[in-house]
């Protein structure tokens, strides 16, 4: 895996520095990323930019700047970290949340936010203004039509009563070969690092480098699954030996990792939420 410093930043937050207070001085989050060989400078360039984003305000404490998350965006981690970290597995109801939209043709902005929202939570696009989930997010898809008043958005709770054609949705819905493949690729790739007592001897740097690829890794996949139903999935599907090789791996190597961002930062930082399976 090739570091990318911001994505680093917001991991560590994600998964430490928000259970520290949700802050951290500049001294202390360069010297953790110089564990994945991250410039000082390159440090400050991505921390600059993230604040301007609105990640971060910041403070002086002495000779020290202080980056501290907004209220918003630990908002947004809190939610990722429920995608990430949350398995579904429920049986197949034959009802799926359909959201259609219209959105005037010189709101290409709202458009594409509006993609990205339903992206984000979880349907997958069956036509250019028509989209699909497999679960009950009719409150999820009514809120967006009232963040944006200049689409009209309809929300149905509709089924075909036909198995066969639920699945041919799916398939439309979703590239669930291609996804298929890379959980397959994430368990090869991880399947070795899955041995409890070998990452409870493991030093502290070296269980958090570890812990970041494993994370960085699977991150994606909750934003690209739809976490279909039983009913809905393809033969032999990866989806549930993924999360709990990513499970087990990430809270094995937890306490080594944690103690070590602790020791750097200088304040106990507590465990966060683990997958629950």
């Amino acid at each position: 895996m090739q570091w990318k410093p911001r994505a680093l930043i917001l991991d560590l937050f994600g998964d430490y520095l928000r259970y520290a207070g949700s802050e951290v001085r500049l001294a202390d989050i360069t010297e953790l990323l110089a564990v994945f060989g991250v410039e000082a400078a390159t440090v400050r360039v991505n921390l600059s930019r993230l604040r301007k984003e609105g990640w971060f305000t910041t403070r002086r404490e002495g000779r020290e700047t202080v980056y501290s998350l907004t209220p918003h965006m630990l908002e947004v981690l809190d939610e990722g970290r429920e995608r990430i970290f949350r398995h579904r597995d429920e049986s197949w109801q034959g009802r799926w949340t359909m959201v259609i939209y219209q959105v005037p043709e010189a709101e290409r902005a709202v458009r594409e936010q509006l993609r990205k929202r339903l992206a984000w939570h979880g349907f997958g696009q069956l036509s250019p203004s028509t989209w699909l989930a497999p679960h009950d997010l009719l409150t999820e898809a009514r809120d967006l039509a009232g963040e944006y008043p200049l689409a009209k958005i309809d929300v149905l709770w509709c089924g075909t009563d036909d198995l066969d054609q639920d699945r041919d949705l799916a398939a439309r819905c979703w590239d669930l070969e291609q996804l298929g493949t890379d959980y397959r690729h994430f368990i090869r790739a991880y399947a070795p690092l899955d041995d409890e007592a070998a990452n409870a001897k493991k030093d502290g740097r070296t269980a958090l480098i570890e812990r970041m690829h494993v994370i960085g890794d699977f991150r994606r996949f909750p934003f690209r699954d739809p976490h279909l139903p039983g009913g809905l999935q393809p033969e032999d599907w990866p989806s549930s030996q993924a999360y709990a090789l990513f499970g087990a791996v990430h809270r094995q190597l937890g306490p080594a990792a944690t103690d070590f961002v602790s020791s750097v930062i200088g304040q106990p930082v507590e465990q966060g939420r683990e997958v629950l399976m």
